[in-house]
């Protein structure tokens, strides 16, 4: 995980560099090995690096490659970027570094926006034409690494997490009605491009934006999901299926081993992580850290897993961390808890799982977990609901199971002001559902 900022002017002046330093400052916890500012005509970079990938001072960010005149800031990885490094070199790129970052630079200068089709990752980049003045900006298909944007008259600004923005200064911070209502209906999430913030957006998932020196910009969206099931899966058994999963995991889990530093595993105890510790044994790593997270036992309930996590570490010889978090730490790490998420979220998990980020990244740079299976393979207690109802009652009846509170208490928990007359967060389930083979 690293952090990216930036400002662009289309108004002949030149860009904040204090603003960026502050922003870049802000994103400072993001990435502890390294600091840079760069800053050409009209626009200004920055990037706090964590390193991983390429440790040497040559994967330093920003990076500018001089032979394809191209400046960039990169958040993630791209999993493929050493066979896509192979066959940029058989086109006759020549690398000074080997990191991922410079594998995007010279993707970009090859093929231009459509070099995204090609990566294989979770990422968040700004890449300057030197010559020309012109900016892109991309995000992963799943919108995985976050880009935060904020206009203001002559100006984007551009940071990893919604705070740094606001050290930027110059931010809108009254409230967004449609996403609140979507903050207050889905557990804290806002769908992009919206925040709560009505000064702050996100560059949606799967899309590339050509910004213009002149501000004006366009849109790629080059991914999207597909809801109808492919003809080739038609005839699949029980059997066909497991083996399918089964390989998909093993490459997911092997795309995701890339990395110059140690990689661990947040290891729950469940089917999820402790799959991932095995499939990563099966690949042959050795060494491997593992780290689980427990409460307390209150009112005679069990507030670990300890039980679980400590046979998949004993069975696979895994180096095992504990963490055991008291009750009165609980609310003592709450501030700090929030101070690092980029927007609010609403479970007590998030301090837990912030005090384990703490004890991990002592250890190790890069984990790998299993979050995320629960919304693929209906791990959540809505699915069952779901399975039997009509298709026209499905927005209905997801809203009873999934959302916090019905449409008809906005009225009374909120300022006239902030409410908008609508189901915000209703009409968009119902679009979403909407969509071919969304059932």
């Amino acid at each position: 995980m690293c952090g990216l900022s930036g400002e662009i002017r289309f108004d002949d002046r030149r860009p904040d560099v204090a603003a960026v330093e502050r922003m870049t400052d802000r994103l400072a916890a993001r990435g502890p090995d390294g600091r840079g500012i760069w800053s050409q005509g009209p626009v200004a970079l920055g990037h706090r690096r964590l390193k991983i990938i390429d440790l040497s001072e040559r994967g330093a960010q920003p990076m500018a490659d001089a032979d394809a005149r191209l400046t960039g800031v990169f958040n993630g990885c791209v999993y493929n970027y050493q066979e896509l490094r192979r066959e940029l070199e058989t086109l006759g790129h020549r690398f000074f570094s080997t990191s991922d970052t410079e594998v995007v630079l010279k993707a970009y200068h090859q093929w231009g926006v459509d070099c995204v089709d090609r990566f294989k990752g979770m990422f968040a980049f700004v890449i300057v034409e030197n010559d020309t003045g012109r900016v892109v900006l991309g995000r992963d298909r799943l919108g995985i690494k976050p880009l935060y944007l904020s206009h203001a008259p002559g100006r984007l600004r551009f940071a990893s997490s919604l705070p740094a923005l606001l050290a930027g200064g110059g931010v809108d911070t009254s409230l967004d009605p449609v996403a609140l209502h979507q903050y207050l209906s889905w557990h804290a999430t806002v769908a992009a491009p919206r925040t709560v913030l009505n000064g702050v957006r996100k560059l949606p998932p799967a899309t590339v934006r050509v910004v213009e020196p002149d501000g004006s910009y366009r849109d790629r969206v080059y991914w999207q999901p597909s809801y109808t099931r492919r003809a080739e899966y038609a005839g699949m058994d029980a059997a066909d299926w497991r083996d399918a999963v089964l390989d998909a995991l093993r490459t997911a889990v092997r795309r995701r081993m890339v990395a110059d530093v140690p990689v661990g595993v947040l290891l729950s105890g469940g089917l999820d992580s402790s799959l991932i510790v095995g499939l990563l044994a099966e690949e042959g790593q050795k060494d491997l850290a593992t780290f689980s997270v427990g409460f307390e036992a209150e009112g005679g309930e069990e507030g670990d897993e300890f039980h679980y996590s400590d046979l998949v570490a004993r069975h696979y010889d895994t180096a095992h961390h504990q963490l055991m978090v008291p009750s009165d730490r609980v609310s003592t790490a709450l501030d700090s808890a929030v101070l690092a998420m980029s927007e609010p979220m609403i479970s007590h998990d998030v301090v837990a799982f912030h005090l384990l980020s703490e004890l991990v990244s002592k250890e190790v740079s890069v984990v790998q977990s299993g979050q995320g299976a629960d919304e693929v393979f209906a791990g959540y207690r809505w699915y069952p609901d779901l399975a039997s109802v009509p298709r026209e009652r499905e927005p209905e009846q997801y809203a009873e199971v999934y959302f916090d509170r019905p449409h008809s208490d906005f009225a009374r928990i909120l300022q006239p002001h902030l409410l908008t007359g609508r189901d915000e967060s209703g009409l968009f389930v119902r679009e979403h559902m909407a969509a071919p083979g969304a059932e």
